[in-house]
């Protein structure tokens, strides 16, 4: 068999290649420090300072902020006046890094690459035995879920989602309204709280999230939402619901096709289901243009498809794709099914359908 020769270009090309990933791996967690420190939404709001004014303003030590300063220097993230010796960031970077960013904040992101490092030796193992990595292996995700999510939420639960879903004349009529997979209620303590007049169910098998969404609800006061800890995979509800919602949590479920026949039982006849998934195409080459897919091809490893396949789950993967959601659904039942999506959340498909009349 003959052999291509050996191109030294594209070896040079893919060495600069790796040295990109390596120097962006790196900044990455550097700009997850930026967004736990405070460091990023500081000095959005300063003129161009020296280290020590930087420290001050963010009350931290000036050593560990001049350190960090110069890798977003060399990141190209912060700009550096090597006459004044000053500092500054950018407003164009600044509305990509800050907290005011809402959910075009990107450093909310990074914490992931941190987050998914702490399993690397669980995920090493399963990749020789098989199974995955267990939930409770990821005991920052709860609420990194909810700081990201939250970002998406707060933009466009009300004005851009609420319209998909019959208007704010449906939710003000009175309805009966579960979330599936509600994780620290979010979404749902958002909703119980602008509609009064709807009654709304969360259930979650995390026992943290269902708590942590407890104590939210109770410290906004609100009255009409009830959160369960429960596996949705054997849900046990007919005809109770006008309308589901899940979030990003079909593909992570040990059973998904229970799962959504569970919620095609659980509403009533006409009722409404929105299903949020991540978004991508069910064929890996249709995903190659994506600005993210190697990130969500990587979250997907370390978290998504593990933790489904850890409790004998399919592990469907973060990128399973509009075309198999779509199938599944009709599988399910549902009918009427339609792709949309809001301005404020970029990353994800929204599927609506009905359960027939």
């Amino acid at each position: 068999m003959s052999r291509q020769p050996f191109d030294k270009e594209r070896a040079k090309a893919f060495s600069e290649t790796m040295m990109g990933v390596m120097n962006g791996g790196a900044l990455a967690l550097m700009c997850s420090l930026g967004h736990r420190t405070g460091l990023f939404d500081t000095m959005a709001g300063l003129a161009p300072a020296a280290v020590e004014d930087i420290a001050q303003a963010a009350e931290l030590h000036p050593r560990y902020v001049k350190e960090w300063l110069a890798a977003m220097t060399m990141g190209g993230i912060v700009d550096h006046d090597v006459e004044h010796g000053t500092y500054h960031l950018p407003r164009e970077h600044a509305g990509l890094l800050t907290r005011a960013a809402g959910p075009l904040n990107l450093t909310t992101y990074c914490q992931y690459i941190a987050l998914l490092g702490q399993v690397e030796d669980d995920v090493v193992e399963v990749f020789k035995d098989g199974g995955g990595v267990p939930y409770e292996k990821f005991p920052k995700f709860t609420a990194l879920m909810a700081e990201s999510s939250g970002q998406r939420y707060e933009r466009a639960m009300l004005d851009q989602i609420v319209p998909l879903l019959g208007g704010r004349e449906t939710f003000e009529a009175g309805m009966d309204i579960a979330d599936i997979g509600c994780g620290s209620g979010l979404a749902l303590n958002l909703l119980a709280g602008a509609f009064p007049e709807s009654r709304f169910t969360g259930y979650d098998f995390s026992e943290q999230s269902i708590a942590a969404a407890k104590t939210q609800a109770q410290a906004s006061g609100i009255e009409n939402v009830l959160f369960e800890v429960r596996d949705v995979a054997a849900l046990g509800e007919t005809d109770r619901f006008d309308l589901v919602t899940t979030f990003d949590a079909i593909h992570d479920q040990a059973k998904p096709r229970a799962v959504l026949e569970n919620i095609f039982s659980a509403l009533r006849p006409g009722g409404m289901y929105l299903c949020v998934e991540p978004k991508a195409s069910s064929c890996l080459h249709e995903n190659r243009d994506m600005a993210m897919a190697p990130f969500l091809y990587t979250i997907s490893t370390m978290h998504c498809m593990t933790v489904s396949m850890a409790y004998g789950g399919p592990g469907l993967g973060t990128a399973w794709g509009e075309q198999m959601a779509v199938e599944w659904l009709g599988d399910a039942g549902f009918v009427d099914i339609e792709t949309t999506g809001v301005r404020d959340d970029r990353a994800n498909t929204y599927y609506i359908s009905r359960k027939p009349a």
